[in-house]
C-alpha cells in the first residue's frame, strides 16, 4: 500500500500505486496547478501521470518541492512520477534529450515510468498538439524502443512502456524487445471497455492503465455521456457512491491502473474511496450493457501522406 492505495507489481518489479493523478489540463495560472498538485499529495495521491506535451511538468516539480518542504512526503521515493514521449521527439536519435528535457523540467534525478505517448512520429519542433498534416512522418518502432530501453538502462527512468498501442503493435513490440513494456496507458472506461486489449495485457504480463476513467469530461475530446448515463446513476443510488467512485471502482475490478483527476478537493478524495466495498453482480450486469464508443480516435494523426490513412489503420482495426 502506498498512503492506502492499494499496488501493483509491474514486470520491472517496481511497485505502481493504483490510482494516479492526472496533470493534463487547460490552461491554468501556474500558482494554482501547483497548489492543485500540493493538494492532491496532502489528500494521499502518490502517482502522478505527467507528459511533455501537457505543458505542466515544471509546476509539478515545482508542487513535489513544496510537498517535500512541509513534510508531506518525506522523500522523492515516496512519489510514483510518469512521463511520456511526444511525438516529435519519437525518433531514436532523440528520445535520451526528451526523457533529459523532461527531468529537468521536473527537477527530478529519474523517472518511475516513462511511456512513448503515441505510435506516431511528427516532425523535430517544439511538442504541440497543434500540427499540420505535412508534419506526419513514419513511426519507427524498433530503434525508438531501444532508445526506450537505453533510458532504463542509464536509470534515467526505472521501467519504460507505451501509450494508445492496440495489441497487434504490442505484439510487434514483444517480438524485438529486450526490455517488455510494463505498461500500455489508453483510454479506457465503462463506456469504452478494452476488453480484448485488457485480456491480451494480462496474458502478457502488462498493465493496462486507463486515462480518460470518467470520460474525458473538460477535455478537448470529452463529453458527458459517462456521467451522465441513467445506468451509472442507478447503480451509483444503489451502492450510495457518487457516479465518479462507480465508474473507478469497475475499473479497479477490472484490474487496471487508473489515472484520475479531479481539482476539486472533495472530489480529489472521493475518488479513493473505492476500495473497502465493491460491485454487485447485477451492477457489473448493467455496466456491461453501457453503450460503447472511443472517446478520442487519433484522427489528429491519420493524413493522406501519413504512415496511418485512415483510424482504423491507427488502430489495426481494433475496437
Amino acid at each position: 500500500m502506498a498512503g492506502g492505495i492499494p499496488q501493483v507489481v509491474l514486470n520491472s518489479g517496481l511497485k505502481m500505486p493504483i490510482i494516479g493523478f492526472g496533470t493534463a489540463t487547460m490552461p491554468m495560472a501556474s500558482d494554482e496547478l501547483e497548489s492543485n498538485f500540493v493538494n492532491a499529495i496532502e489528500a494521499g495521491y502518490r502517482h502522478f501521470d505527467a507528459a511533455r506535451i501537457y505543458g505542466t511538468e515544471q509546476n509539478l516539480g515545482r508542487a513535489i518541492k513544496e510537498a517535500l518542504r512541509r513534510g508531506l512526503i518525506k522523500g522523492r521515493e515516496e512519489l510514483f512520477i510518469t512521463s511520456k514521449l511526444w511525438c516529435t521527439h519519437a525518433h531514436h536519435d532523440l528520445v535520451l534529450p526528451g526523457i533529459k528535457e523532461t527531468l529537468s523540467n521536473l527537477g527530478l534525478e529519474y523517472l518511475d515510468l516513462y511511456l512513448i505517448h503515441w505510435p506516431v512520429r511528427l516532425k523535430h519542433t517544439e511538442p504541440s498538439f497543434y500540427f499540420e498534416k505535412s508534419d506526419l512522418l513514419p513511426f519507427e518502432m524498433v530503434p525508438t524502443w531501444e532508445a526506450m530501453e537505453e533510458c532504463q538502462k542509464l536509470g534515467l527512468t526505472k521501467s519504460i512502456g507505451v501509450s494508445n498501442f492496440s495489441c497487434k503493435k504490442l505484439t510487434d513490440l514483444l517480438a524485438v524487445a529486450r526490455i517488455p513494456p510494463a505498461v500500455n496507458q489508453v483510454e479506457m472506461n465503462v463506456g469504452w471497455q478494452q476488453k480484448k486489449l485488457n485480456d491480451f495485457c494480462k496474458d502478457k504480463g502488462i498493465v493496462l492503465c486507463a486515462w480518460s476513467p470518467l470520460g474525458g469530461t473538460g477535455a478537448m475530446f470529452g463529453s458527458y455521456r459517462i456521467l451522465d448515463n441513467p445506468i451509472l446513476d442507478q447503480v451509483a443510488q444503489a451502492r450510495g457512491k457518487s457516479k465518479g467512485q462507480v465508474a473507478l471502482r469497475w475499473l479497479y475490478e477490472k484490474g487496471v491502473v487508473i489515472i484520475s483527476k479531479s481539482f476539486n478537493k472533495e472530489r480529489m478524495i472521493q475518488n479513493l474511496q473505492i476500495f473497502d466495498w465493491e460491485l454487485s453482480a447485477d451492477d457489473l450486469r448493467k455496466i456491461d450493457e453501457f453503450p460503447q464508443k472511443k472517446g478520442n480516435n487519433g484522427e489528429m494523426f491519420v493524413g493522406p501522406d501519413g504512415q496511418y490513412k485512415t483510424v482504423e489503420e491507427l488502430w489495426d482495426g481494433e475496437k
